[in-house]
C-alpha cells in the first residue's frame, strides 16, 4: 500500500490544507494529491467527483500566486473501485508560489519536507527568488516519479544507442537529486501530454470521419500519429500521354514526418492541453501549444534558424537520428510545395502555432482560392452560369451532393468567395435546377437536385 511522502499526499476531501500542499509541491519539485483516500492509504471515495474537481480548480486559480494553473493537471480516477480525484502538480518556474491572501512571506509560502508541508523560511524564500531564472521545464523534477521506459528503451535499441542508468543521467533524465526530470516524463510510458488526431468530412469540423487520442511516451505518440495519418493519406494515380501511371500521395510522407517532429520538439509542455492534428478534404492542420521561442521571429523560422524550446529533447532525437539536422524542417516543407499554386501557411500567436499543409490532390484542393470573386472579370451579356468560375461551380455542386448538403457559409469557406459571391453562385445554381434550397434563415441549406428523365430510342 502506498504511503504519503515527499511527492504524494492523501486527502479525504478537498479543503484549505490541500491548497497549502499544492503550494508546497510547486515550490519543491512537484507531487500528487489523491482526494478520496484516507491518511493511511485506504480509499474512501469522493461523493461528487465533478464538484470536487471544480472546487480544486477554483481554489488553485484564485487562491495561489503566481498563476499555477498551467502546471496543474486535475482528473478523475479510481482506487479499489472507489472514485477519486487526482491532482498532479509540476514544479513551477516562477517560485516562490504562495497563498494569495498571505503573500510571499513564511505565512504564505510552503515547501515539502518528507510527508509534510511546512512554512518556508525567509532565507529559503530569497533563494527561490534568486534561482527562479535558472529553472527550466525539462530539468525540474517530474510530478510522477513512478516512471517506466519501455517505448523509450525500444527506440534507443532500434538506434543502437545504450539506455542504461549512466546514459539516463548524462541525458538529464535523472537530476542531481536522483529524481526523474520532466524530460524523463516526456519519454516515459506515463506521459499525459497527448496528441489528438481527427479526420473530417469536407472542409470544416462539422462531421467526424475518425478521431483518436495518443498518449504515453513521445516515441510511441509520434509513431502512433504517423501510422494513423498514413491510413488516410490517399494515393492518387494519373496517366500521361504515353499511358504511364504517376502516383502521388495527398501529403508527402517526408513532409508529414517533418511536421510531426516539429510539433513534438517545439511544443511548450508546461502548458496543459493536447496538440491537435486535423485532416480535411483539402488540407491538414497541425496546432501546437507554444508560439515561437523567445528571441525568435517568424522570418528567422522561415530561413531555417533553429532556437530550441526543449534542447534536451532535441538532442536526444538528434542522437537517435530521428532529426537529421537542426533547423531543416521548415525549408524541407517549403521545398515540397515549391512552384505550386497553394502554399503551406504558418500562423503564430503568443501561445500557439498552426501549420496548414494543402493537399497535393488537385480535386480536393480549393482551386478557387487563387480566383477571388472580386477579381473575376465578367463580360457583358453572359448567363449566370458562364459568369461563375468553373472550379467554384464544381466545388459547390460537389458539396451540395453530400447527405447534409452545404450552407452558404460552408461554401464561402471552401472556395474563398465573398459572402455575396457565394450567395450569387448558389442562387444561380438554384435557378439552373442544379441544386435545391431547403429551410430558411440560418437553417438554409442547399442539396443536389434530383433529376428524372426518360430514355429515348434513336
Amino acid at each position: 500500500m502506498e504511503r504519503e511522502g515527499q511527492h504524494l499526499e492523501f486527502k479525504r476531501d478537498w479543503n484549505e490544507s490541500a491548497k497549502k500542499t499544492v503550494v508546497a509541491f510547486a515550490n519543491s519539485g512537484g507531487g500528487r494529491i489523491v482526494v478520496g483516500v484516507d491518511d493511511d492509504g485506504s480509499p474512501v471515495g469522493v461523493a461528487g467527483v465533478d464538484a470536487c474537481m471544480l472546487r480544486a480548480m477554483q481554489s488553485i486559480s484564485s487562491g495561489i500566486s503566481p498563476d499555477l494553473a498551467r502546471f496543474v493537471d486535475i482528473r478523475s480516477g479510481e482506487r479499489d473501485g472507489m472514485p477519486v480525484v487526482v491532482v498532479d502538480v509540476r514544479a513551477g518556474t516562477e517560485r516562490p508560489y504562495y497563498l494569495s491572501d498571505k503573500g510571499p512571506r513564511p505565512a504564505g509560502v510552503y515547501v515539502r519536507l518528507g510527508a509534510g508541508s511546512i512554512p518556508a523560511s525567509e532565507p529559503a524564500i530569497l533563494e527561490m527568488l534568486r534561482g527562479t531564472s535558472r529553472l527550466s521545464f525539462e530539468r525540474t523534477p517530474a510530478a510522477d516519479q513512478s516512471l517506466t521506459f519501455d517505448a523509450a528503451a525500444r527506440a534507443f535499441a532500434d538506434a543502437g544507442v545504450a539506455f542504461g542508468e549512466r546514459e539516463r543521467k548524462s541525458l538529464n533524465l535523472v537530476g542531481e537529486d536522483g529524481l526523474y526530470t520532466n524530460l524523463a516524463w516526456l519519454l516515459s510510458d506515463q506521459c499525459t501530454a497527448s496528441i489528438k488526431a481527427a479526420v473530417f468530412e469536407g472542409v470544416d469540423k462539422l462531421t467526424f470521419n475518425s478521431r483518436e487520442e495518443f498518449s504515453g511516451s513521445l516515441f510511441s505518440q509520434f509513431q502512433g500519429v504517423a501510422e494513423y495519418l498514413n491510413r488516410f493519406n490517399s494515393t492518387r494515380s494519373t496517366f500521361d500521354g504515353s499511358l504511364r501511371r504517376h502516383d502521388e500521395r495527398d501529403y508527402s510522407p517526408a513532409v508529414v514526418r517533418e511536421a510531426l517532429l516539429n510539433m513534438v520538439v517545439h511544443r511548450d509542455y508546461s502548458l496543459t492541453g493536447p496538440a491537435l492534428v486535423s485532416v480535411f478534404d483539402d488540407r491538414m492542420e497541425l496546432v501546437n501549444f507554444g508560439g515561437l521561442p523567445r528571441g525568435m521571429t517568424r522570418d528567422d523560422m522561415m530561413l531555417g534558424v533553429s532556437l530550441q524550446r526543449n534542447p534536451g529533447l532535441a538532442a536526444i532525437l538528434y542522437r537517435l537520428r530521428w532529426v537529421e539536422a537542426y533547423g531543416t524542417g521548415i525549408p524541407k516543407i517549403l521545398d515540397d510545395y515549391r512552384g505550386l499554386p497553394v502554399q503551406p501557411r504558418f500562423e503564430v500567436s503568443d501561445n500557439a502555432f498552426k501549420l496548414v499543409l494543402p493537399s497535393h490532390n488537385p480535386s480536393a484542393r480549393p482551386l478557387a482560392e487563387a480566383i477571388p470573386d472580386s477579381d473575376v472579370q465578367v463580360p457583358a451579356r453572359v448567363s449566370e452560369r458562364d459568369r461563375t468560375p468553373v472550379p467554384n461551380r464544381e466545388r459547390a455542386i460537389t458539396l451540395a451532393g453530400r447527405p447534409r448538403g452545404v450552407s452558404r457559409a460552408e461554401l464561402q469557406e471552401a472556395t474563398g468567395l465573398t459572402r455575396s459571391g457565394a450567395g450569387k453562385l448558389l442562387a444561380g445554381l438554384v435557378a439552373e435546377g442544379a441544386v435545391a434550397r431547403r429551410g430558411a434563415g440560418r437553417d438554409t441549406r442547399y442539396h443536389a437536385a434530383r433529376r428524372t428523365g426518360t430514355v429515348r430510342d434513336e
